[in-house]
């Protein structure tokens, strides 16, 4: 029978999971939304009010969802990992804190204009709403990854009678890991969005969709990705060398590095063996481990073998960092594909249309593999070096734990399917109601305008 440790992990998995999914679309869909805004504002023309009205309907409902599944995590500290609050709580509660105080009240307060507010406020208001909300899904990623970065690298604290005391903000939340993953989690949420712009723009243009607001976003989601692409392999190759530095067991994990060796080689595939601590049918690249990680073709690479019982289980990091990795190569070559088409002819071929509606969500599975990595990688510490996540655990029973974690698991379903089928729901309501509205605030001389434009654009 499962123990209550393995369960407790599998919920809050499970939950961090599933929340996971809405803020990655909301911090990088806001700044969307304020650059179609603030295009509209300065050219006047219809099309961009379009696109801003058919995103904000996602991005509402993506919030709401990132709110209420963000909400049973905060619960879980306290009914499965009460001993992470006894212990580290002068330090995460008062960033969880900071994260609603300068961040969701913000969101919370200007969400209300930015989706009620199109012909009851000033346009400059509304436009200043947006920015707002942008602004404070992105300080609640600060926050979170603050949080979340101390765990993987704690700096600036001290410990005292089995307490951690903060003796330095600055480096609590300017913690080395910090300023890596900030950055890698900021452009995993970019090219999330972009694929998932990409993906329902070309939905709507595939079912015959002529008007021009998916053609104009589907362009920006293409352009965009085909930056933030390649950026983001550099950016990972920054936080993989500040992860061998702070945590080479993770490293040697997510490499399949079981032994200490100079020279290692870049294990393309394998199926990683504990028993035996080898790679079974591994595809390798001699050396190339070794070049990317320390710049030295025969540079040392500390293996699995120098950190005995204080390692992460090495099949689900080895694996998660290969998907990750595998997805963001697919996304690099996708969008440079049709990229150049675009540039080239203006338009993509019915073949493309289908490789960008079936990657419409393969930014989630990309983020979903790199926080397996993460987190599984810290293992079997849940704050590095501090706290091991069996010293946290609830002591309440396995079977409470495991009945509440299949209703987490039935209710998470039955809303990933409903939110998956809303999404193309509206682009289908999209292709067939004319989205214009001639009463739009400061637009008086444009009236004209959109009446001939209404039904091409």
């Amino acid at each position: 029978m499962l123990d209550t440790l393995l369960l407790s992990r599998i919920q809050f998995a499970a939950n961090i999971s599933f929340h996971i999914l809405f803020p990655t679309i909301t911090i990088a869909l806001g700044w969307l939304l304020v650059y179609f805004k603030i295009r509209f504002d300065l050219s006047q023309h219809p099309v961009w009010m379009r696109a801003y009205r058919f995103w904000v309907k996602v991005f509402a409902l993506t919030f709401a969802l990132g709110v209420v599944s963000g909400i049973t995590m905060s619960f879980q500290f306290g009914t499965n990992w009460p001993g992470f609050m006894e212990t580290v709580g002068n330090i995460a509660g008062p960033l969880l804190a900071y994260e609603i105080l300068t961040a969701f009240f913000l969101e919370a307060t200007m969400l209300g204009i930015m989706l009620f507010g199109f012909n009851k406020v000033p346009r400059w208001l509304h436009t200043l709403a947006t920015l707002l909300v942008a602004l404070g899904t992105t300080l609640s990623a600060f926050w979170i990854l603050v949080l979340n970065s101390w765990m993987q690298t704690p700096a600036g604290f001290e410990m005292r009678d089995g307490v951690a005391h903060a003796t330095d903000w600055l480096a609590i939340i300017f913690n080395p890991s910090f300023p890596y993953r900030f950055t890698h989690m900021l452009l995993a949420s970019a090219l999330t969005v972009c694929f998932l712009v990409a993906g329902i723009s070309a939905y709507r243009l595939y079912r015959g969709d002529n008007k021009k607001a998916p053609r104009l976003t589907l362009k920006t989601a293409l352009f965009t990705a085909a930056v933030l692409a390649p950026t983001q392999a550099f950016v990972g190759d920054l936080h993989g060398l500040n992860t061998l530095e702070h945590q080479p067991q993770k490293i040697a994990a997510m490499e399949g590095i079981w032994h200490t060796e100079q020279g290692a080689p870049l294990v393309l595939f394998a199926i990683p063996d504990a028993e035996t601590q080898t790679n079974r049918f591994a595809l390798e690249i001699p050396k190339l481990a070794s070049l990317i990680l320390t710049h030295d073709l025969n540079g040392e690479l500390k293996g699995l073998n120098e950190f005995p019982g204080a390692h992460p289980p090495v099949a689900p990091v080895f694996y998660s960092f290969r998907v990750m990795v595998g997805i963001g190569v697919l996304m690099l070559a996708v969008a440079w594909w049709c990229s150049l088409r675009l540039y080239r002819k203006g338009e993509l071929s019915p073949l493309q249309y289908k490789v960008l509606i079936g990657m419409s969500f393969s930014g989630w599975l990309a983020t979903l593999a790199g926080w397996y990595v993460t987190e599984i990688g810290r293992q079997p510490y849940l704050v590095y070096g501090v706290l091991k996540t069996s010293d946290a655990v609830t002591t309440v029973a396995s079977e409470q734990v495991a009945l509440t974690l299949i209703m987490y698991l039935a209710l998470y379903v039955v809303l990933l399917l409903a939110y998956v089928k809303t999404l193309f729901w509206l682009a289908k309501r999209a292709i067939e109601v004319e989205e214009y509205d001639l009463s739009l605030p400061g637009l008086p001389e444009q009236k004209a305008k959109l009446a001939n434009e209404g039904a091409e654009a």
